[in-house]
């Protein structure tokens, strides 16, 4: 499993497009999901916690799963962190893990799944009943919005429609949709959703 994240772990906390983004995604988080002091959250490709810190201080725990050992290694050295959150460097979809959560929560990382199907279906079989999922990525675009030929991207987006049925399929009810920030690039924006459901 290579770490694609490795050269950019040091300065990404640095960078003004994650910061913009774990903000905005931060901001509409608190609009549209409730959390509270007894929720076990499990944040899917933490990176290096920009979002998990905003979440960590209403909940009870969190499971700060990545592929990326460098980003996690990153989240880990967060002293106000280190009560709250565990660290687990994973790729779920192919191998669960032993817990179920109250809620998870993600940012910018389903566009590096190659298969969303599979992913909603682990979401699902890692939520509690009546559990709650709210998950942040871009709306359908180009394909510009990341360098050319860069590895370990496989969608441009996703559109809504096509999303939400994905995320139905797998079981979930409750699927609803904000646009929680719009990102500008070289005079091109980008917007960012955040879709919520529930098991």
């Amino acid at each position: 499993m290579s770490d694609l994240f490795k050269d950019k772990a040091q300065e990404w906390d640095q960078l003004p497009i994650p910061m913009q983004i774990s903000q905005g995604v931060g901001q509409a988080l608190n609009e549209h999901i409730i959390l509270n002091n007894k929720d076990v959250v499990l944040d899917f490709g933490a990176g290096t916690g920009l979002v998990c810190s905003q979440i960590a201080p209403k909940v009870a725990k969190v499971y700060a799963v990545d592929i990326s050992e460098s980003m996690l290694s990153k989240l880990s050295e967060k002293e106000e962190l280190k009560d709250k959150v565990e660290v687990i460097c994973q790729d779920i979809t192919s191998q669960g893990l032993d817990l179920t959560v109250d809620v998870i929560v993600s940012a910018m990382a389903m566009h590096h799944v190659a298969d969303t199907k599979k992913l909603f279906e682990v979401f699902y079989q890692h939520l509690s009943e009546g559990g709650r999922l709210a998950l942040a990525d871009l709306d359908k675009e180009d394909g510009d919005f990341h360098p050319p030929h860069i590895e370990g991207v496989y969608h441009a987006g996703f559109e809504r429609k096509v999303l939400k049925q994905i995320v139905i399929d797998a079981g979930f009810k409750d699927v609803e949709f904000h646009t929680a920030l719009t990102v500008n690039k070289v005079d091109k924006k980008y917007s960012i959703f955040l879709m919520s459901a529930t098991k």
